[in-house]
């Protein structure tokens, strides 16, 4: 996994551009399958991928807090919503709750096992989002997603394969 890591942000940054192409047209003609091929590659892609062999995205970024994830992770660790926020969270730029720090306050790095992880942030508990319905309303997640998940990166790609798009009356198989 650390060499997937070492190569995904280039080997994402290589193909943001075609995959930004790929997700406007799949925009365009949704495929009414969409939902259910992406469900199945996101199975297959968890079935061989665990994510304590990667932990990259509680290391390098912050999932959104609401408040009653605030609440539960709050009285799970005994403490005031008032201090839990002071001591953990901040306002980001979109007005979100945020970590402050990263990586994750609450990630062991020894064993990348997550301290609050039954009462974890609904955000954290979803990611990398590839098995939720409407799929394609997360499509500029997805692909800001495959910078910092090597599966994400691979669900985009497998992607790409089973549903190619059409244009110009070709088929690009990206």
């Amino acid at each position: 996994m650390d060499k997937d890591l070492e190569n995904l942000q280039k080997l994402a940054k290589d193909v943001e551009k075609e995959n930004k192409k790929y997700f406007s047209m799949l925009k365009r003609r949704t495929p009414k399958n969409l939902d259910v091929v992406v469900q199945q590659i996101h199975d297959e892609e968890f079935k061989r991928t665990d994510c304590l062999d990667c932990g990259n995205c509680c290391k390098t970024t912050s999932p959104i807090f609401t408040d009653k994830d605030t609440e539960r992770i709050a009285k799970y660790l005994k403490m005031k919503v008032r201090d839990f926020t002071e001591q953990y969270l901040e306002r980001d730029s979109d007005d979100f709750m945020v970590l402050k720090t990263a990586p994750c306050s609450f990630l062991d790095e020894s064993d990348n096992s997550c301290f609050i992880y039954d009462v974890r942030p609904k955000a954290c508990a979803e990611y990398p989002h590839t098995n939720r319905r409407k799929f394609i309303q997360i499509a500029d997640l997805t692909i800001k997603n495959t910078e910092i998940c090597p599966a994400t990166y691979r669900i985009v790609e497998e992607l790409k394969k089973r549903l190619p798009v059409r244009y110009n009356e070709k088929v690009k198989r990206f």
